[in-house]
C-alpha cells in the first residue's frame, strides 16, 4: 500500500535521522523539523519521513551542502520550489540509518515562505481532527485513483490536494 495508517515509530525514525544529520552538519543554531504527514499523529501517510533543516545565517546553506556531501547527499537545487533546497541520497553509500529509513531531506531558511508553509500546515493538522480526517480521506482516494502508483499519486496529489492545502494555509495566514 502506498498510504498506510499512522505508525508511532515514525517519530523515532525522525529522531534517528535527525541525530545522524545534525552531528555531521556541525553548525551551531541549526534545527531540524519533522514535517509532512508522518509528523502528524493519527494521519495516514506514505511511510517516508520529511525533514527540513532550518538555517538562519548567510552562508550556512553552503556549509550545509558541503557537510551533507560527506554523508552521501547530493544537492539537487530547489526543484522548482523557491526557498526549499532538496537533497538526495547517493546510492553508493551505506549508512545504517540514512539508507534504511525512507526520507526526504530539505533545507529552508528560517524566514522562508516554504518553511512557514510546512510548519503551518503540519501544526494545523495536528490541532484540527476534522481537517486531518478530510486530508487523510483525500489522500486515500488519490492513492486508490492512482492504483497505488507512486508517480501517478504524486501528480494527482499535486492536482487534487492543492486546493485543500491552500484553503488551510489561507485560514492560518
Amino acid at each position: 500500500m502506498l498510504i498506510v495508517h499512522h505508525k508511532p515509530i515514525w517519530k523515532k525514525h525522525f529522531n534517528e535521522i535527525k541525530t545522524a544529520i545534525i552531528g555531521a552538519l556541525a553548525i551551531p543554531d541549526l534545527t531540524i523539523e519533522h514535517v509532512g504527514s508522518t509528523a502528524v499523529m493519527g494521519l495516514a501517510a506514505k511511510p517516508i519521513i520529511d525533514l527540513d533543516i532550518v538555517y538562519s545565517k548567510p552562508g550556512q546553506l553552503g556549509v550545509i551542502i558541503k557537510n551533507l556531501q560527506s554523508l552521501g547527499y547530493i544537492h539537487v537545487g530547489d526543484q522548482g520550489i523557491v526557498g526549499r533546497e532538496v537533497f538526495k541520497r547517493n546510492s553508493n553509500q551505506n549508512h545504517e540509518v540514512l539508507d534504511t529509513i525512507g526520507h526526504h531531506l530539505y533545507a529552508c531558511h528560517s524566514e522562508g515562505i516554504e518553511l512557514k508553509r510546512h510548519l503551518a500546515f503540519r501544526d494545523y493538522l495536528r490541532k484540527n481532527s476534522d481537517a486531518r480526517i478530510q486530508y487523510e480521506q483525500l489522500k486515500l482516494a488519490i492513492a486508490q485513483e492512482a492504483n497505488q502508483d507512486k508517480k501517478r499519486y504524486a501528480a494527482l496529489k499535486e492536482e487534487k490536494a492543492k486546493s485543500f492545502i491552500e484553503s488551510i494555509l489561507s485560514e492560518v495566514a
